[in-house]
């Protein structure tokens, strides 16, 4: 992996500070989830090599890009019973490009417009127990798609 010491993707910190945990990973990209409670299954896809922009997809990455974004969605519908999966891309705060995936469903703080204003996340998170059944079922999910 090209490794980037500033970058919290790189460094494995993203992972304590958003409390996120992996579901799966290839040589070219790796899935995580944050267990924070306020947003079950909202998952972070990211290119295992540090690149910051969309545009900077090459070779099999750009070419998987599309189709492991579908199935990846799919499998969280399927685990979480959403009714879909928000996906948003921002560039600026974390130097590393990552894909933001929100299953949606009513009464959740995800909107069109990303939370809903006035909306105060907490940081509980769900039990491992919990957490151990959403990875199951997402694995599951991906290893019959992937």
């Amino acid at each position: 992996m090209d490794m980037v010491t500033n970058c919290s993707i790189c460094d494995g910190s993203a992972d304590e500070t958003f409390s996120r945990k992996e579901l799966w990973r290839n040589d070219r990209w790796r899935l995580t989830f944050s267990t924070f409670k306020d947003v079950f299954g909202f998952c972070y896809l990211e290119p295992i090599r540090h690149i910051r922009y969309i545009t900077e997809l090459d070779g099999r990455e750009a070419d998987e890009f599309g189709s492991v974004l579908s199935h990846i969605t799919s499998a969280l519908r399927a685990a979480t019973g959403a009714k879909l999966v928000y996906v948003y891309i921002y560039g600026d705060h974390i130097p590393h490009l990552h894909v933001h995936m929100a299953p949606h469903m009513d009464g959740d703080p995800f909107t069109d417009e990303v939370v809903k204003p006035g909306v105060n996340l907490s940081n509980e998170t769900v039990g491992d127990e919990v957490a151990t059944g959403f990875v199951r079922s997402v694995r599951n999910f991906l290893l019959t798609s992937i």
